[in-house]
């Protein structure tokens, strides 16, 4: 009964031609992907396999074919939503949905097809010979997953909350565009008088809002928390748990909170693939973007719509701090509340 109206609601969008995906049979997607041949498989997720295809003719658009593990971590609801989700939200940054599978027994979401793979694949542990992202292109990756939040937060109506905000789920196309995807953790946000949501705690070790990982309240947030950490391992080049490295840098945000507080040491946090080709400024300006939203109290983090406008200020400014003329201040993530 409670979920009547969204049925309704949803209904009226298909009914209305909101709803664009399409149905394909498991004949049209075996065909696209070669039998599913280890060859055509992209990578592996909690969902499932992904495999590359292509439909139709040899000419035929190119598409990431997502098979749902029966056995795997994430079932049928996740399946659901995700299907649902991106049925009903179109944004440029977010991955396209083309279409689903639900023939006899099987269960697969079909997507436009993202050339570059993900922001994990160049940015994390990268293999020997492969070049490094530079910083502009780090921060256009930025802008534009935090740009595909903002849509999520303040125009979907009602809003959604991500919830799974990590590198492996921002996927890039040509140009490097960001193209947030994985939304079967996804959840409609708060509305009304509501201020949160409160749900059992999901989502990636290491990112979790700690409020969220704490007593299992989402917010908008929480996503904003998330970003923080994706933002962070963009300037570092580091992953938010990673337990090869000395045990001081484990936790990529305890070994960076006492940096944060003492600018002789921003240069620490600056990826050393980059080799100092960074601009002073914009790496300041970086950290104080990624310290404010990776503060503990989530009512001092700022609407992912402010952190929209500071990284275009950023990427307009080549981020070396288009028209502040001075240096700016040392990114306290306790300087709202001195205040």
């Amino acid at each position: 009964y409670r979920h009547r109206r969204v049925a309704e609601d949803i209904l009226k969008m298909e009914k209305a031609g909101k709803v664009t995906a399409r149905a394909f049979t498991y004949a049209e997607l075996s065909e696209a992907t070669g039998g599913f041949r280890p060859e055509s498989l992209l990578g592996e997720g909690g969902f499932g396999p992904v495999y590359r295809g292509r439909l139709g003719s040899s000419s035929g658009p190119e598409v990431a074919v997502k098979q749902l593990d029966r056995n795997g971590m994430q079932g049928t609801r996740e399946f659901l939503v995700e299907a649902l989700m991106l049925s009903l939200l179109k944004h440029s940054n977010l991955v396209t949905l083309l279409g689903f599978c639900t023939d006899a027994d099987h269960r697969m979401l079909i997507y436009e097809y993202m050339p570059l793979g993900s922001l994990e694949d160049h940015l994390l542990d990268l293999p020997p010979g492969r070049a490094p992202l530079d910083w502009a292109t780090r921060m256009r990756v930025a802008q534009g997953a935090a740009r595909g939040l903002e849509y999520l937060h303040d125009t979907a109506r009602p809003p959604v909350i991500y919830r799974d905000f990590k590198a492996s789920n921002i996927l890039l196309d040509t140009g490097f565009r960001a193209r947030l995807s994985d939304f079967g953790l996804a959840k409609v946000g708060p509305v009304g008088d509501k201020s949160h949501v409160s749900t059992r705690v999901m989502g990636t070790y290491g990112y979790c809002a700690p409020e969220y990982a704490l007593t299992g309240k989402l917010t908008t947030m929480s996503d904003v928390y998330s970003f923080g950490v994706v933002f962070l391992e963009i300037i570092t080049g580091s992953r938010a748990i990673d337990t090869t490295r000395p045990p001081e840098k484990h936790n990529l945000v305890l070994w960076a909170a006492p940096r944060f507080k003492d600018k002789r040491r921003f240069a620490e946090m600056a990826d050393p693939l980059l080799k100092g080709a960074y601009p002073t400024k914009g790496l300041y300006q970086a950290l104080a973007i990624a310290a404010m939203c990776l503060q503990e109290d989530a009512t001092m983090r700022p609407a992912i719509s402010d952190v929209v406008t500071a990284l275009d200020y950023l990427t307009v400014a080549g981020g070396g701090g288009g028209a502040a003329a001075n240096e700016p201040p040392a990114p306290n993530p306790n300087q709202q509340q001195q205040q």
